[in-house]
């Protein structure tokens, strides 16, 4: 393979982002639709912002085992053929990059034109996430758990958080910083679970502990709804309605044995960006300096500080440093981080919504926008394997 072969192996500037499209937000369990329904909905409002007509779409991507099957989404849209349908592996919300990454890999390859990449939940009609049910036998990494009470997710990352926090002496306060600025952004937002329920350092130091560190407002929520983005070529990006948006960079995976079990990883104290964050760089041509806002998947927050100290933000020595509120938020902090409330504040849609609103930010039509809004970072689901990355930008970015 010679060197032009190579270079031409990247996604950037190849596929832009031309409609987003959600639905109603709601707490888990209070969803009057389907979760089926609410696919559709978001795909269909997504359609409705690129200007397109749905029979157009020929692709789907998705992750999380989402449960609406692209084969029965194309007949309900009347879809004239289904060229690519892609699931990616992982529990999480970690794939929630790979899946935009998948669904632009289709394009770029010549399998499918215009490619839906979507997220539905209704934790009411199938079961919340967060909670622990009883089970009669376990299996597989949750058997060397469960028989000594770690039970639930919070359970499982605390413990990786907090030998981070040991290993570089990082306070409880950063971990507070970008809980507020979540709930800051979210104040700005009407579409956020959390807009008119302000948060505060009292308020926050004084909420009962889930499992140390964590605090309730370090979790994230857990919600019903869908979102959606449509990808095309970029070479047809001005055929559509809005203004279209740029994948620079993408990555997915993990590093040594991430996965080695019961928390047996020999980088334990680790989001799990170690090596994916440098792919992203590099296909993107990027450095953190030139990343103006990030969306984050929040599991927990101390996810978060680890993922931003893995992407070269802050060293983790100076996490308590960098990681203040002023620092955090729109428009002019250093690093505004999940400008639209994120999982905490605005929605647990597994981290979809990240991904639209970093495109927002780009198009400029965020309600909390950031001074540097040309390139847009989403990480997705610090602490699981695998996890994924996206960097997106303007077209001045190309």
């Amino acid at each position: 393979m010679g060197p032009r072969q190579r270079s031409e192996r990247t996604l950037r500037g190849r596929v832009a982002i031309v409609g987003i499209g959600e639905t109603e937000y709601y707490r888990h369990g209070t969803s009057p639709d389907p979760e089926f329904k609410l696919a559709l909905k978001a795909i269909l409002a997504a359609c409705e912002d690129a200007g397109i007509d749905p029979r157009e779409i020929d692709g789907f991507s998705s992750y999380g085992d989402d449960r609406s099957e692209a084969s029965r989404l194309a007949a309900a849209l009347g879809i004239r053929r289904l060229r690519s349908a892609t699931m990616q592996w992982g529990g999480g919300g970690g794939g929630c990059c790979a899946a935009v990454a998948n669904a632009a890999a289709a394009i770029v390859a010549g399998l499918a034109d215009c490619v839906v990449v979507f997220r539905s939940l209704t934790q009411g009609q199938h079961g919340r996430f967060g909670q622990a049910g009883d089970v009669d036998a376990i299996s597989g990494e949750r058997a060397y758990l469960m028989p000594y009470g770690v039970l639930a997710p919070p359970q499982r990352f605390a413990m990786r958080v907090r030998r981070f926090m040991h290993e570089h002496g990082v306070r409880q306060e950063a971990l507070r910083a970008i809980a507020l600025a979540s709930y800051h952004h979210a104040q700005a937002n009407p579409r956020a679970i959390m807009y008119g329920k302000p948060l505060d350092h009292e308020k926050y130091d004084s909420s009962r502990w889930i499992t140390e560190p964590f605090h309730l407002y370090d979790c994230c929520m857990e919600n019903d709804g869908a979102a959606a983005i449509v990808l095309v070529a970029a070479d047809r990006a001005g055929e559509f309605r809005g203004k279209p948006v740029y994948l620079l960079g993408a990555a997915v995976g993990s590093g040594y044995r991430t996965g080695a079990v019961p928390h047996n990883a020999p980088h334990y104290a680790s989001a799990s960006f170690d090596t994916v964050a440098t792919d992203l760089y590099r296909m993107a041509g990027l450095r953190p300096a030139d990343v103006g806002v990030v969306q984050s998947y929040e599991n927990f927050t101390g996810g978060v500080v680890m993922a931003l100290a893995e992407h070269g933000f802050c060293a983790p020595g100076e996490a308590n440093e960098f990681l203040t509120l002023e620092n955090l938020l729109a428009p002019s902090g250093r690093l505004p981080l999940n400008t639209s409330g994120g999982n905490l504040a605005e929605c647990y849609m597994h981290g979809f919504e990240l991904i639209l609103e970093a495109v927002r930010q780009v198009r400029g039509t965020s309600v909390n926008p950031a001074k540097r809004n040309d390139v847009a970072m989403v990480i997705g689901g610090p602490m699981v394997t695998p996890v994924s990355n996206l960097l997106l930008g303007s077209e001045a970015t190309l």
